[in-house]
């Protein structure tokens, strides 16, 4: 089996391969090792390899990883929380992640917002939208958002309602493509999400819109090459998961 370094730098390859094609510098895309269900001791091996963004998916793992590895490294390091979160955690979530990927709610952005000014804070925040349409995902409902005027007028409505909250700052959108035997069929979801981000910077200019979370092990190299901004990836850096 390769190891965790040789891995890192096939993934870092890839990447630069892709802003290559689209002509985007590298600094452009910020890699987020997605290390969920890893122990702590990858993690820190993973910051030795030069890694300084992690993504978890579950709040109760994370709250006693995140301290083990801060204890262990001088390094400051970002910690991405990419997973569904219930409201009830969102408390849990303000304190220990530094940016939230998958805001899909009202409810949960009042929570956020709530407990973000409580702690005297600003929580940086990434809307997930659902642009496939596919009932598995989840995310603010957008699958047809650029032909159906109703869906789209429902989706702006509810951003509208988000993006006046006080304490949150809307850093941009995520999506999780479908999962395709060939990468090329997550294009059109990519480049969708992409124009999105556009109109809602257009409409909603408050919001600072910078990032685009997309891509994963199986197909970042295309959402790179359609604008992505943050790649989440954790099988082909730190190898199949146990649970």
């Amino acid at each position: 089996m390769s190891s965790l370094a040789e891995r890192l730098e096939h993934v870092q390859t890839s990447i630069e391969a892709a802003c290559q094609r689209a002509n985007r510098p590298l600094e452009s895309v910020t890699l987020i090792a997605v290390s969920k269900t890893h122990p702590a001791e990858s993690v820190i091996e993973a910051v030795g390899l030069g890694l300084r963004h992690f993504g978890e998916n579950r709040v109760e793992e994370a709250s006693g990883k995140i301290p083990t590895v801060l204890s262990a490294t001088n390094h400051a390091l970002t910690w991405h929380m990419i997973g569904h979160v219930q409201s009830r955690k969102a408390e849990d979530v303000i304190a220990a992640f530094d940016v939230i990927h998958s805001l899909d709610t009202l409810k949960l952005a009042e929570r956020y917002s709530r407990y973000a000014g409580a702690a005297g804070k600003t929580a940086r925040v990434l809307l997930e939208v659902n642009v496939s349409g596919e009932a598995s995902k989840s995310g603010l409902e957008a699958s047809g958002w650029e032909q159906n005027a109703e869906s789209r007028t429902e989706l702006w409505k509810v951003i509208q309602q988000i993006t006046v909250l006080p304490y949150l700052q809307i850093d941009g959108l995520m999506t999780m493509a479908p999962i395709v035997d060939d990468m090329e069929q997550t294009r059109p979801v990519f480049a969708s999400l992409r124009r999105l981000r556009e109109a809602l910077a257009s409409d909603f200019p408050a919001g600072a819109w910078a990032h685009l979370s997309m891509g994963m092990t199986d197909d970042y190299p295309v959402a790179i090459e359609e604008g992505a901004t943050m790649v989440r990836i954790g099988r082909a850096i730190f190898g199949d998961r146990t649970y």
